[in-house]
């Protein structure tokens, strides 16, 4: 109970507190995006009234617990107002489920979407993604892992590609075998160990919290592939040090891909009025997904 009591405090600090008035737009709920052991995976679809052909797939998550909402988050009306049709997805949670399974449901969210790309009017190469805390570490995860699917699948949903060509993203853990310092382990140990269910069994000896640290931390991935990235972290926060948005924005652009770093002064791990922090994600993809500059 502590456990998803804590899982449920981190969601709760990925929501904003103001009052947005939400542009005109039409909802599909619970569309069904896969099935994992009998579970239905799901997503909501917010089409704007007019729509600019691109995606923004947002990762409703935090410590890896995906929570429902029957209404329009006020975070997508920043998009909205600009044309986005966003995709809200939920996916299997911790303590079922680890951060490698939780992956893979991503993976299929976006190829599902990619499938049925002429059905909601978009072009299937202008894709973003975003979130907060563990859905900005997804968003980022996807950033390094997106890409072609299986051909030889009889599922033609798998057989598209995951890859993203933008990200923006609010404090996300990039590096959890240094976390904070050099060769500060947080799999599961540490500042993490609240969140030990969403590292699974692996996570119980220093051999296999290695391997796992390196699987699940999408800075071991970085290209110079990486799609344009931008990230905004306080430089209060205790729980994600912004050491990791540092750290992971420092080696995109040594690889040589975009990335941008914005740093909230005074900010802990979320903060009051965060939509002007969206109408910042909104500009990155006007400017990467759209070719719009301000």
């Amino acid at each position: 109970m502590k456990l998803f009591l804590l899982a449920a405090s981190l969601l709760l600090t990925c929501l904003p507190a103001w009052a947005q008035v939400i542009p005109s737009h039409v909802k599909t709920g619970d569309v069904v995006y896969g099935r994992k052991f009998g579970f239905a995976l799901t997503l909501d679809v917010f089409q704007p009234d007019k729509p600019n052909g691109c995606a923004i797939i947002y990762m409703v998550s935090g410590g890896w617990v995906s929570g429902y909402s029957p209404n329009t988050p006020p975070i997508y009306a920043s998009f909205l107002e600009r044309g986005y049709t966003v995709f809200s997805v939920r996916h299997a949670c911790q303590p079922k489920f680890t951060i490698p399974e939780i992956t893979q449901d991503i993976h299929r969210a976006i190829r599902y979407i990619r499938y049925h790309a002429k059905t909601w009017n978009l072009n299937p190469e202008k894709f973003g993604i975003s979130g907060g805390s563990a859905g900005g570490h997804l968003s980022l995860t996807l950033g390094v892992q997106g890409g072609p699917g299986n051909p030889e699948s009889k599922d033609p949903v798998d057989r598209e590609s995951s890859a993203i060509q933008a990200i923006a993203c609010l404090y996300p853990p990039t590096d959890f075998l240094n976390y904070g310092k050099t060769g500060e382990d947080a799999v599961g140990v540490g500042i993490l160990k609240n969140y030990k269910a969403a590292f699974g069994p692996e996570s119980d000896t220093p051999e296999g919290r290695l391997r796992l640290g390196k699987e699940v931390s999408p800075i071991y991935r970085i290209t110079e592939k990486l799609p344009p990235t931008f990230i905004i972290h306080g430089d209060k926060d205790e729980l994600v040090p912004m050491q990791q948005s540092q750290l992971f924005v420092a080696q995109a652009t040594a690889a040589g891909a975009i990335a941008k770093l914005v740093v909230k002064p005074g900010a802990a791990h979320g903060w009051p009025d965060r939509q002007p922090d969206y109408q910042q994600f909104a500009d990155w993809f006007d400017e990467h997904l759209r070719g719009l500059k301000k």
